[in-house]
This record gives structure tokens, C-alpha cells and sequence, in this order.
């Protein structure tokens, strides 16, 4: 903490418990005027003072009566500043020049002011500054808008660019409304009773002053402690909601970054925002959002900076866990406020969602409830209510005011211990903090941490639970999920299989899956998998089965609408790509990013064709942007075609008789909304759905939904595109008399460098049963290459499920690049080698 602040802190603590407040009345314990008071020696008060600081204990304001020798002992040299910081007359200014100010207005600042600067001497103004910013009832009641500003006669307080341009993005944010946004007066800035251009004005000149900036610093200490009683025993906000006003004054103040602020003040300040309801703080977020981008970004920097410098200023363990840290949790609750203005101020579609989303929740009692484990299991998605009370989620953003990558605080990423965060997440709620509450400070590498426990726990759970009914019932268990499948017959055996598993138990979905190939030998410690998920996908996208298309253009595969096979087919598909990502598996799928906004439970709109369909975007967007007669240059109609599995053409009517209605410039918005809607949902709305059903047998149980954007679910499936050999070959680990200053190993690695980006992935491929990065990139594979005998005419061979090469040591470079690039090429199969 700030030494001077707070050596001044226990001073009036001190004086508190000495001399007291002067007021016969005073009901304060911890005050000598307080009748049940027991007085102390200057000794016992001096440590009372401490342990009083250290919990923020109530301070009195002096008593009038009080003032006055304040003031004498002040004139006398008695009570000095400390360090030019604010002292205890700052906070209670003599009755003389503004005594009588109660509240500030920009026209009293500009009088003040110019008082200050005529005599060369701002002491009154941060006696001011000081009484009134440390008190809620002063504060609350400056710079309101009915006030008289007092600009006309100060040219220095006019309004500026900015201030103009804040007004502007509110005006139009609030004529932008919607009725129903109109109608809550919660969200109307007009409501707001508080300037905030004059606010920002007055903070212009204000903080130019180096007295009046130590003085705002320690206002807010002194005002802190008394904001948190008021909002978590007296619930002010609820009784007068213009006690926000106090958070949109204070929070305008441009230096709440610099390092006078991030020791006491700002901390302080946080944890007495996080104590403000949930209304309150979708007022706070609202408000934000329509003061634009420049003020959005500035609100998260200030929190980031107090998270990064809280993180860094302290050590973080398994007995010390950032969880606790109050000022880092604090600020995450506010820095969330900042992340949903950044959503509300940018491009939303709060519509469009597919109404067919699947309820899980079931009435019948379940075994984990018996056992009272319902927490650890418990089912449902979870509700944020800062979320609920706004209306507005991540995956209803189109583009945000700021990127969603400006809100991860890797300094956060770095310490935090997911598996505790885990057990918060889950368990306890309602006592601990976790971070997967507010997943935007998360990067996908420690999200997907997250879901990796919650995966594996639901694991043991269906094991525990198939021994619990095996015992029961007199069987053998059956822990995994288990499929044995014919190489020549992959697609029927996994769809029989998993058909019946569906259907008569589709909890056991949610086991380890083992596969095993009839007729081979070999464990599936995870490469098996890995290749029956790629021989699968292999076949399904096989665009001579039918089931998807294949764009040359953009590589990306699409549900075929003219499709003849049936749902069970796309429904597998699903499966897949929920089992991968529940066993930990990286798949070579290439679907649009629709598809994955559509799992998460949006409907594809117009911009999304700009990736699925980008030839048919550009037509669109060109129709929409036309400056000639729409009707008479393009004569289109309301009647599409498309062609269909067979290459011949189909007539589709957007409207009824849709052939007759013309496409004009008046109805044009319609045709390509019309038009969008059919190609990305409703012409594959049989496949998608059954498509989407598997997917969320896996998943409908994981927070997936609640952690993750569609861009991240498209890394957790698919894995990174990017492959960077450089940090592979940092990470390796060396095994059976190798290491890194081998010369094999020299040789190994500059013929992988060599190799091209096809022989990279075949050799990606080759060794770890997969040709893409996993989350994070190739750092952070690990795998391990091991001596497999001395010069011979064998060829590398891999154990996939390790990651591990077996690499005999050849006597030359060029035999080595031979033999490793002719196993890469024709290596397929398990227990073949």
C-alpha cells in the first residue's frame, strides 16, 4: 500500500479512538464520543489503530464542533501533511472560502479554479476535492446535468471532439434502440442524472494538478469502505439508483491506471463495484457500450492493468491459489462488465436462434443424486446473470466493439490451477470464485484444460456406475465404450454400434472410447482412435458417397441438400466429432464456421456465407448494393435454383408463387434474407438437425457450450492449421541413448525442416495419428523419439498412441531421409509395422 496514505489512515484511526468525533450522539464503536466507548491508553489505541485499518473499519466524520479545533490545531502546525498528501483537513476544510460547497458542479470547479490560480495556492481546491470525492452523499449529487455548467464563461471547459462525439454515439445508440429497449427506463441514458461530458471536461484540468491528483487518490481510499457497507448491507443501489452516479464519476477518471491508483485505490474501488447488484451493473455495462470504443477500451485496460499487476506483484501456489486473490477477482467481475459492453457496442444478432434446441433436464432421480454427487454431475447449462439480465451472449456477436483476444489476461492463464478452478466451477459455486465464470479472460489452452477434467471425471463416473450395476446384476463390466469395427466395413460396423448404443444406453456414450479393428493386434491407448476417427471421416467426405459437397474454391466441405442418405448417416457424424472432442482427438474435418455457430445454437444469416458460400455472398451483396433499377437490369424473381445430387437443376419458390414476384429495390433485403435462410438452413435442415443430435449425445452435458466460441470449438475439433516445427522439435524428448546433440538427431531434424508441407503432415500423420497441431500448437505435443538399434534397412516405425518415433540409427543423412520419407508415405494400418 501506498506508505504515506496509509500511515494517514491510522492516524485518524488513531485520533478516532483518542480524541473522537466530537458529536455526543455517535454510535460508533470504535469512537471515543461513542458513550459505550472504553477509553484506551495511547498505547492500546495505537494498536487498535492498526487492527481497525487492516479491516477497513467505519471512520466518523468530524462533528462540527470538532471542525473547528481541527481546523486551530491545522493553523498551529499540528496536523502537517503527510508527503503532500491529503491530510485531515483536507477532508474537513476550514469554515472559510467554499465551506459551504456540498456538491461540485463544472461551473464550481471553474470558480475554484480560477480562485486557486489568481493566489497561486490549490489548497482550497483539494480541500474540496478531498472532503467531497471521499464522501457517497457529496458525491452523488455533483455534476448533474440540470445543473449550470458554467461553460459559456469559461472557454477552457467547453465542450471538446470527444465530448461532442459521446454525445452523438448516444443519441444514436438511444434512437438505434429497439421499443422493448425503449420501454426499460433501467437502460435509458437520458435516465442517467450525471454529466459525463462535463465530467470528463473537469477531469481534464483537474488532473493536470499534482495536489489534486494525490487528492483524488486518497478520496477513494476513504470512500471505499464505506461504498462496500452500503452495497452489501443496505442495498442503496436498490433504494436510489442514482448511487450509480458514484461509479460513473469516479470511473471517468483517465490516471486509474497509473501506479498511484493500483496499490489501494483502484483495488478498493473494484471490490466495492463488484458488490453492486446485478441491475446495477447492466445499467453500468449499457451505459458503456454507448459511450463508444475509445471509452470501452480504456474501462478494460485499467481493469487488465490491475489483474497483470496484481498477478505479477504476488507469488500464486497450490496453497495460494489465485482464486483467493480478492483484488484479481474483484477486478475480473468488473473487467466481465467491460467485456458485455464490448458486445452490446458492436454488431449483435440477439436473433436468429435455432428454436429447436433439445431440453436435457429429466424429472426421474438419478444414481449420482443417490449418491449425492448432483453437483459434481449436475446437468443444464449454466446461467450468468449478467448475461440473462442484458439479453446478449458471445455467440450473438458478429464483431465486437474491442476483439474478444484483447480480454484473455495470459498473466492469469499462466498461474491459475484448473483443476482447483474446476472444483470451484462446479462444486463450489456459491463460496468460490472461478475463473470458467468468466471465460473471456481464458485462452482456449487453459478452457480446454477445463473441459479436459470434465470430460475424464464424467468418465470415472459412467466406470464407477457400470461396476456399481455389474455387481448389482451379476455381469462383467463393461467400463469403455467400446467398438470393434471391420477396416473393409468401417462405416456400417461404427454405425451399427453405435446405433444400438444410442438407443439402449446413451450414457455410455460418455465412456472412454476403445476401438479396436478385427483381425489386428494392438491396445488403444489412443492411436487406434485416432485412426478409426480418420478412416471414418476419410470415407464419410468422400464426395462420391454424396453426403457433403466440396467447394475447390474455398476446401470446405457443405451438407448436401440433395443428399439420399439417410439421418442415421449424418447422425454418426455428429457422434464423431463429439467423441473427439470428449476424447481428446484432433479430426481433418473442414466445415465452415456456420457449422460450428450453428451447434452452438445460432441459425446461419448472411454474413455467413461470405465463408461458406462466398460466390453466392458476392452476388447478394452486389443485388443489395445496386444504384440502377433493380427490377429492370437483374429480373430476378422470388424462384431460386440449385442443382441437385445429379448435377440437373431445381426450382425452389421463396415466397408463394414466387416465380410471379419480382425482385425490386424496395423488397430486395427480403429476397437475399429469403434466400440465405434457404441455403444455410432450411435446404438442409434434415441433415443438419440429425447431424447436430449426435453431436450433443457427447456434449450436452459439458460446459463446452458455456466456455467456448464457435472458432474455439473449430480448434478443439480440428486442431491448429498452423504447424510450427521449430517448437516441435524444442519440446521433444529423446529416449534409448538419444539426445538432442546426437548426430542422428541433428540429421533427423534438418531433414524434417526440408521436407514440404505435405511430407510434414505425412509425417504428423505417421507419428501421432494425426496431421494437425492440437490446441496450442505443436509446443505442445509431446513426443518422444527413441533409438531402435544401429544401422539396418528397417524403417522408422511409430507408436502413435505415445506420440513416439522408433528410430533406428542409419550411418548416413540420405539413408535416413530415404527411409523415413518411404515410411510416411505407405505406413496405414495398426500392428503392421
Amino acid at each position: 500500500m501506498n506508505r504515506a496514505a496509509a500511515k494517514h489512515l491510522i492516524e485518524r484511526y488513531f485520533r478516532q479512538l483518542t480524541e473522537g468525533c466530537g458529536n455526543g450522539d455517535c454510535t460508533n464503536e470504535f469512537c471515543a464520543s461513542c458513550c459505550d466507548f472504553q477509553p484506551l491508553d495511547n498505547n492500546s489505541a495505537a494498536a487498535k489503530a492498526l487492527e481497525l485499518f487492516k479491516i477497513n473499519a467505519k471512520l466518523c466524520n468530524p462533528h462540527p464542533s470538532k471542525k473547528e479545533t481541527d481546523a486551530a490545531q491545522s493553523d498551529s502546525g499540528e496536523n502537517t501533511h503527510l508527503d503532500g498528501k491529503m491530510s485531515n483537513a483536507d477532508l474537513c476544510p476550514f469554515q472559510g472560502d467554499f465551506s459551504d460547497v456540498h456538491y461540485l458542479t463544472e461551473n464550481t470547479v471553474c470558480m475554484i479554479l480560477s480562485s486557486c490560480e489568481e493566489k497561486g495556492d490549490y489548497s482550497a481546491l483539494v480541500r474540496i476535492i478531498g472532503r467531497i470525492f471521499s464522501n457517497t452523499e457529496a458525491l452523488m449529487k455533483c455534476f448533474r446535468k440540470d445543473e449550470p455548467n458554467g461553460t459559456e464563461n469559461h472557454d477552457s471547459f467547453k465542450p471538446t471532439d470527444a465530448d461532442k462525439q459521446t454525445s452523438e454515439e448516444m443519441g444514436a445508440s438511444s434512437a438505434a434502440a429497439s421499443p422493448d429497449e425503449g420501454a426499460n427506463e433501467m437502460f435509458d441514458p437520458c435516465e442517467v442524472t450525471v454529466d459525463i461530458c462535463a465530467v470528463r471536461r473537469v477531469y481534464d484540468r483537474l488532473l493536470n494538478i499534482d495536489q489534486v491528483e494525490a487528492a483524488l487518490v486518497n478520496a477513494i481510499i476513504f470512500l471505499t469502505p464505506n461504498m462496500e457497507l452500503d452495497l452489501e448491507y443496505l442495498d442503496v443501489y436498490e433504494t436510489n439508483p442514482d448511487y450509480l452516479n458514484i461509479f460513473l464519476i469516479v470511473l471517468e477518471n483517465s490516471n486509474l491506471h497509473s501506479p498511484e491508483y493500483l496499490e489501494v485505490a483502484l483495488p478498493q474501488f473494484c471490490k466495492a463495484m463488484s458488490k453492486l447488484p446485478v441491475t446495477a451493473l447492466a445499467r453500468l455495462s449499457k451505459l458503456w457500450s454507448m459511450y463508444g470504443l475509445q471509452h470501452t477500451r480504456r474501462m478494460m485496460e485499467t481493469f487488465q492493468q490491475l489483474i497483470t499487476f496484481t498477478v505479477i506483484s504476488n507469488e500464486y501456489d497450490s496453497e495460494n491459489l489465485i482464486n483467493d486473490d480478492e483484488t484479481v477477482v474483484a477486478a475480473t467481475q468488473c473487467l466481465k462488465v467491460a467485456f458485455y459492453a464490448s458486445l452490446q457496442g458492436g454488431i449483435v444478432d440477439v436473433e436468429h436462434n435455432d428454436e429447436d434446441e433439445e431440453d436435457t433436464e429429466v424429472d426421474e432421480i438419478t444414481l449420482h443424486e443417490l449418491l449425492g454427487e448432483e453437483q459434481l454431475y449436475k446437468k443444464g447449462p449454466r446461467v450468468d446473470l449478467l448475461e440473462k439480465e442484458l439479453g446478449v451472449r458471445s455467440i450473438d456477436s458478429i464483431k465486437p466493439l474491442i476483439p474478444f483476444e484483447d480480454f484473455i489476461n495470459e498473466s492469469v492463464n499462466e498461474v491459475v490451477e484448473m483443476d482447483k478452478d474446476f472444483t470451484f466451477f462446479k462444486v463450489n459455486a456459491e463460496t468460490k470464485f472461478s475463473f470458467q465464470s468468466c471465460p473471456f479472460i481464458l485462452n482456449v489452452i487453459t478452457k480446454s484444460q477445463g473441459l479436459y477434467y470434465d470430460n475424464r471425471i464424467r468418465m470415472y463416473s459412467e466406470r464407477r456406475l457400470t461396476a456399481l450395476y455389474s455387481m448389482v446384476q451379476g455381469q462383467q463390466p463393461n467400463p469403455y465404450l467400446k467398438l470393434k469395427v471391420r477396416r473393409d466395413h468401417i462405416i456400417d460396423d461404427a454405425l451399427v454400434r453405435l446405433e444400438m448404443i444410442s438407443m439402449e444406453n446413451p450414457s455410455d456414450l460418455k465412456k472412454q472410447l476403445f476401438v479396436e479393428f478385427e483381425g489386428e493386434q494392438g491396445v488403444d491407448e489412443g492411436g487406434v482412435s485416432k485412426e478409426f476417427f480418420q478412416l471414418v471421416l476419410e470415407e464419410i467426405f468422400n464426395p462420391d458417397i454424396g453426403m457433403f459437397t466440396y467447394d475447390d474454391e474455398t476446401k470446405l466441405f457443405w451438407f448436401n441438400s440433395s443428399s439420399l442418405e439417410n439421418e442415421a448417416q449424418y447422425t454418426l457424424v455428429g457422434l464423431v466429432l463429439g467423441l473427439a472432442i470428449y476424447n481428446n482427438c484432433i479430426l481433418d474435418v473442414h466445415f465452415p464456421m456456420v457449422v460450428y455457430r450453428k451447434l452452438m445454437g445460432k441459425k446461419g444469416t448472411f454474413l455467413d456465407l461470405s465463408d461458406s458460400h462466398p460466390a453466392l455472398y458476392q452476388s447478394l451483396k452486389e443485388l443489395l448494393e445496386f444504384t440502377g433499377n433493380v427490377e429492370e437490369d437483374m429480373m430476378l424473381t422470388f424462384q431460386i435454383s440449385h442443382k441437385d445430387l445429379f448435377g440437373s437443376p431445381v426450382l425452389y419458390d421463396l415466397k408463394e408463387e414466387g416465380e410471379q414476384i419480382p425482385v425490386t429495390k424496395e423488397n430486395r433485403q427480403e429476397f437475399v434474407d429469403l434466400y440465405t435462410e434457404y441455403i444455410l438452413n432450411k435446404s438442409v435442415e434434415r441433415q443438419f438437425k440429425a447431424f447436430k443430435k449426435g453431436f450433443l449425445m457427447v456434449t450436452n452435458e459439458s460446459p463446452l457450450k458455456y466456455l467456448f466460441r464457435p472458432e474455439e470449438v473449430e480448434l478443439l475439433i480440428c486442431g491448429s492449421r498452423k504447424l510450427d516445427f521449430e517448437a516441435l522439435e524444442k519440446t521433444t524428448e529423446y529416449d534409448g541413448g538419444y539426445s538432442k546433440d546426437s548426430q542422428i538427431i541433428k540429421d533427423f531434424w534438418e531433414t524434417i525442416h526440408s521436407f514440404g508441407e505435405e511430407q510434414k503432415r505425412l509425417f504428423l500423420q505417421f507419428t501421432t495419428g494425426t496431421d494437425r497441431a492440437p490446441v496450442g500448437g505443436l509446443g505442445k505435443l509431446k513426443m518422444i523419439i527413441a533409438k531402435n538399434g544401429s544401422d539396418t534397412d528397417r524403417l522408422p516405425t511409430s507408436h502413435t498412441c505415445f506420440n513416439a518415433l522408433l528410430l533406428p540409427e542409419y550411418s548416413s543423412k540420405e539413408k535416413l531421409k530415404e527411409r523415413l520419407l518411404k515410411a510416411i508415405t505407405y505406413a496405414k494400418g495398426f500392428g503392421m509395422l
